[in-house]
């Protein structure tokens, strides 16, 4: 056997005790460092450790639902970059990541027409949609009537 052969099995044993150490004193981290979400869509996280608190740096852009504490719900609300920390009962972080939300064009359709803009969902038909960014009159108008339909549907129409 030659002779670097011992020099190199302690090196790897002493290497491998080292990673094993280390890895043993980080906390485990079931979340990644980042998540892609996308506006008015729900992705659901599911962690190694049970959770106690979900923290969203700006609620405007994500929303997080603590589902069981092992499973979260994270709705993308706005476009924007924001982060969400996971911390367990004793208060110690579980995870913290950073939460990407982006627009969903699947089935969408976007007229210009010079500073103005409108959004259709067209699946398979073309509907006005609200979408962030479009012309603030129309907009408007459209998220009245949406209000007023969900209103009719809880027997408060009118009530905005």
């Amino acid at each position: 056997m030659p002779i670097f052969m011992p020099v190199f099995r302690g090196i790897l044993a002493g290497a491998l005790f080292v990673a094993v150490a280390a890895a043993a004193s980080r906390p485990a981290v079931a979340l990644e460092d980042t998540l892609l979400v996308e506006v008015d869509r729900a992705k659901i996280v599911k962690l190694d450790q049970p959770a106690a608190t979900v923290i969203i740096g700006n609620p405007s852009i994500a929303d997080a639902l603590v589902h069981n504490r092992e499973m979260l719900v994270v709705t993308g609300k706005s476009f924007g970059v924001t982060n969400m920390i996971v911390l367990d009962a004793s208060g110690k972080t579980i995870g913290d990541l950073t939460l990407h939300v982006r627009g969903d064009d699947v089935g969408i359709v976007t007229v210009q027409r010079g500073p103005s803009r409108l959004s259709y969902s067209c699946a398979p038909t073309c509907e006005r949609t609200l979408m962030i960014g479009d012309m603030g009159e129309s907009y408007s108008a459209l998220n009245t009537q949406i209000q007023d339909r969900i209103g009719l549907a809880t027997g408060q129409a009118g009530s905005n």
